[in-house]
């Protein structure tokens, strides 16, 4: 419990080939999914994880047939009506190309980060219509209006600057990135900020993975040694340095 990741951000990956397997249509495992959004939003919150960030639907995602991509959109207004979030003292917010989404979706996510925007254990934060390609290519615009503008010379663009123009500069990078299915690639999630982050690939389809899922991959984070760019020694040392206070 010392060692909790401050920030997980998750992949959920393998609900269409779950209703495959029990011959029921790819929304019925979308449906399976919340369940388990619900299932790890409260584990997260009871183990002192800050931020939760979830992999819910790509720029990609809007190629994939109408009548999914429709309840998707469906589902997405469905399980904001969940009490999870005050239940458990949930904030709500949502990165990504929201103006992309129906009207009435994007109604209801504003009101559910209004609702909630006074919970303090967690915040749950959902990619939605999203993509790390698209969000770099936004931010490298908004940059280069503000140089042609002179709002700013070249020289001052650097790694702080660009990350106080992503969709995540509330919050911390991840610590621990999980994703579920079995595959194992990033599917331009979260490029900038997973610079450091240690990645967890499990076979679990995101609608079995449970308590004890998430359990076994921080379990994994915590046998890992975080350096940073530095050497195993350095870490060590910094880490039986005493404290100043």
């Amino acid at each position: 419990m010392t060692r909790i990741p401050r920030h997980i951000a998750i992949i959920m990956d393998g609900n269409g080939r779950w209703a495959k397997k029990r011959n029921m249509p790819r929304s019925y495992g979308h449906q399976a999914g919340v369940d388990a959004v619900r299932c790890i939003t409260s584990e997260c919150t009871r183990l002192g994880v800050e931020y939760l960030t979830l992999y819910t639907f790509s720029t990609e995602n809007w190629n994939r047939p109408a009548e999914e991509v429709s309840a998707l959109m469906g589902l997405v207004l469905t399980s904001l009506e969940d009490e999870i979030f005050m239940k458990n003292n949930v904030r709500f917010r949502v990165i990504g190309d929201t103006e992309r989404l129906p009207q009435d979706v994007q109604d209801k996510l504003q009101a559910t980060m209004d609702h909630t925007a006074g919970n303090t254990a967690m915040t749950m934060v959902v990619a939605l219509s999203y993509s790390s390609k698209w969000e770099l290519t936004k931010v490298t615009r908004e940059i280069a209006l503000d140089v042609r503008d002179g709002k700013l010379q070249p020289d001052d663009i650097n790694e702080e600057l660009i990350s106080q123009r992503l969709q995540t500069r509330f919050m911390p990078d991840p610590d621990l990135l999980i994703r579920t299915g079995g595959e194992v690639r990033i599917s331009n999630y979260l490029l900038w900020q997973i610079a450091y982050s240690e990645l967890y690939f499990c076979d679990t389809y995101w609608p079995d993975f449970n308590e004890e899922s998430l359990h076994q991959a921080i379990a994994d984070y915590q046998h890992r040694q975080r350096r940073f760019g530095k050497t195993g020694a350095q870490i060590e040392e910094s880490e039986t340095q005493p404290s100043d206070q």
